[in-house]
């Protein structure tokens, strides 16, 4: 492709590089000039354009980007058409995004001609919402440049939206003295909130007290009928041994990690009972806002695994907001400042 300022004379077939005003014709950017369009704008005075020149080899910034799109494997997701040089990708389903990040690097490493952007790995989307987006920067790229995207697209699956789906909580709730039935209240009302905008659905509630055995035998009944079991204790986790690791091992399960370098969320244990996926969950998991234990429970909701690799790896965008419920906040809040009142006395 050639670019740069071309008589007007010899600018049949070219593209446009910026709008250009024929008398009262206007001409868009991108647009590929006819010999019509060329005698109009002879005839209006215009001696030369800024234009893109296609080669043979070349292919349009559209076709350009519906070719690599059409190469891609995806789940989950739908491409529209190109348009401008891009091809938006959407959600078909709310769900968990994931994408292999190497591929994506090495198709942007080709030429910074061609450009793929996604979002997030593992970012939550709503149905509809665009997950990634294919872009041709000038208006044409060689077809060779194309084959070479295509060529590495063609090794398997991109990127997926895995969708959420209908699974059975049951919560287990701690009890120690001092804790109001209110807190508990409210720590239902929170959980079934969350599950419903990933599509889940509390089943059932345990109260007990705050002690291995009657929750481990809390967790037994509750995994037989649930597809997942969600522990809140009425005192957070302060050792592997404590109370709720304690309690998935008791009912004949196993711990997989306790603790992740998510903060809020530090002091979730994440476990798996008679084949299901038992969580202990973080203080901070009774507020709604987002937390460490969001990042488990929708990615097990979406049907993904998590292992004790996948929490070791969360550090990196780990620290989260502030939340309310913090016990104690991170840092000390900065003293109010006093309002200082001088006195002036006129002679």
């Amino acid at each position: 492709m050639k670019f740069g300022p071309i008589p007007i004379e010899t600018a049949e077939g070219a593209v446009l590089a910026h709008s250009t005003t024929a008398g009262e014709r206007r001409f868009r950017k991108a647009h590929r000039l006819s010999a019509e369009d060329v005698a109009l704008l002879r005839a209006a005075g215009v001696s030369e354009v800024v234009a893109a020149v296609l080669t043979e080899d070349d292919l349009g910034e559209d076709a350009a980007a519906q070719t690599i799109a059409e190469s891609m494997t995806f789940r989950g997701i739908e491409a529209r058409p190109a348009a401008t040089g891009r091809v938006n990708l959407h959600a078909k389903a709310p769900g968990i995004f994931t994408v292999d990040a190497a591929v994506i690097d090495a198709i942007n490493a080709i030429d910074p001609a061609i450009t793929i952007a996604t979002l997030a790995q593992h970012a939550p989307v709503e149905k509809g919402q665009m997950v990634a987006t294919v872009k041709i920067i000038p208006f044409a790229v060689s077809s060779a440049l194309v084959d070479a995207a295509t060529e590495i697209c063609a090794a398997g699956e991109i990127f997926a939206v895995n969708a959420y789906r209908p699974v059975r909580v049951g919560v287990i709730q701690t009890v120690l003295p001092g804790i109001k039935p209110s807190v508990l209240d409210k720590t239902l009302r929170v959980t079934e909130a969350r599950l419903a905008r990933t599509g889940g659905r509390l089943t059932a509630e345990r109260r007990t007290p705050h002690e291995v055995a009657p929750v481990a035998e809390a967790a037994v009944s509750l995994a037989r009928d649930n597809d997942m079991v969600v522990i809140f204790g009425a005192s957070a986790m302060s050792d592997f041994a404590d109370v709720i690791p304690a309690a998935i091992e008791k009912a004949g399960g196993a711990v997989i990690r306790a603790g992740m370098p998510v903060d809020p969320g530090n002091l979730l244990v994440l476990g798996t009972l008679d084949g299901k996926r038992i969580i202990g969950a973080p203080g901070c998991a009774r507020s709604p806002k987002e937390n460490g234990f969001d990042w488990v429970l929708d990615r097990l909701i979406a049907g993904l695994d998590v292992t004790a690799r996948d929490i070791a790896a969360m550090g990196v965008g780990g620290l989260l907001m502030e939340i309310p419920t913090r016990p104690q906040p991170r840092e000390p809040l900065p003293a109010k400042s006093q309002l200082k009142v001088g006195i002036v006395l006129l002679a």
